[in-house]
């Protein structure tokens, strides 16, 4: 397992970055941050203002250790992300969120109920030593109950990301307290969380990533398609199209008119792919409106905060226009930014 380190924006960044500008970045460091998710690890080092120094970014997720858990996985795996940082900082707090606090993980932090708070999540974090003499604090994640609970971990730390970094350009007197917001995280479980006084009041999740996955690669649906040369955003809008008018029948009926198109000549073969998208995407969309009706909040009233890839979150705005909501916006360094202000709350490092 290797790590891949970038440098300070502006610099080229590489595995073997110079040893002198890896100690000055440690040493200039206030906080060791990690997003340590199923297949992957990000570790930033932020300085005393919250702004990144350095990233390395590793595969060397929960379920890809470069050794058996219980032969020190998680520890072999920290030390090759954040050794080289940690030997010129030992004393750094280091801060985590995502799949390591899960009981899969390093050390199982209890989800906090909804609605949940920044406070609720601090309080509810759980701390493991690494073999390195370092206080690892792990974020919690957030479980709404009831007859179908819902789960989340890692998102809850990029959602206060984005409602601080909103927060950061409202006007003055503004309070943290009395944001409502509807956050998007477009992914292989795509969330929907509802923020309302500051707290993630309940969310939605929905397996599009994953369905569509599955259904390219394993289903007939995939023998007709090939991979275009550039994403079709025609197919897919129209794809998105198809299930806004045609909800009712459900995703099991429609998408089987991936085939179908293609073979009355309607759909090409590099078109399928991007249609297919479009209406798992689709489907995904109505049911958030059918889920944001049940309490008489509208999907195209919604200036939606959308996280994850550039490249997805455009293909998630683009779709919402076709539900009429016309205001979703991307928000970048909401991961960083969220562990930054939970390290603060936490009182690990100091106020801006």
């Amino acid at each position: 397992m290797k790590a891949h380190e970038k440098a300070q924006p502006g610099k080229q960044g590489a595995q073997g970055a110079d040893v002198a500008d890896v100690a000055e970045a440690a040493r200039r460091a206030a906080l060791l941050a990690l997003d340590w998710g199923t297949t992957s690890l990000r570790a930033y080092l932020l300085d005393a203002s919250g702004e990144v120094l350095a990233t390395r970014i590793s595969t060397a997720g929960v379920m890809n250790l470069p050794v058996p858990a219980e032969e020190g996985g998680f520890d072999a795996a920290f030390d090759e992300a954040c050794g080289v940082w940690l030997e010129h900082a030992p004393t750094l707090p280091v801060i985590a969120a995502g799949m390591v606090g899960s009981a899969q993980g390093w050390v199982q932090a209890p989800y906090v109920e909804t609605p949940a708070s920044m406070d609720a999540l601090v309080a509810g974090i759980v701390r493991v030593q690494t073999a390195q003499g370092a206080s690892l604090c792990v974020v919690p994640g957030v479980l709404e109950p009831g007859a179908l609970p819902n789960v989340m971990r890692g998102e809850e730390t990029q959602v206060f990301g984005a409602l601080r970094g909103a927060l950061h350009g409202a006007p003055r007197g503004t309070r943290h307290g009395t944001q409502s917001a509807l956050i998007g995280l477009p992914g292989t479980h795509a969330k929907w969380v509802v923020v309302e006084g500051g707290r993630i009041a309940r969310f939605y999740t929905f397996m599009t990533g994953e369905i569509y996955a599955a259904l390219t690669a394993h289903t007939i649906l995939g023998r007709t398609m090939k991979r275009p040369a550039e994403p079709d955003t025609h197919a897919f809008l129209r794809g998105v199209t198809v299930a806004r008018e045609h909800g009712c029948e459900g995703l099991l009926a429609t998408a089987f008119s991936a085939r179908t198109l293609g073979l009355t000549g309607q759909l090409a073969a590099d078109e399928q792919p991007d249609y297919l998208s479009g209406v798992v995407i689709g489907h995904e969309l109505a049911g958030l409106e059918v889920a944001l009706a049940r309490r008489d909040v509208t999907l195209a009233q919604c200036a939606p905060q959308l996280i994850g890839s550039d490249s997805l979150c455009e293909r998630y705005r683009l779709a919402l226009e076709q539900f009429g909501c016309m205001r979703a916006h991307i928000v970048h360094h909401a991961t960083e930014r969220g562990l930054w202000h939970i390290a603060m709350q936490a009182g690990l490092v100091g106020p801006r």
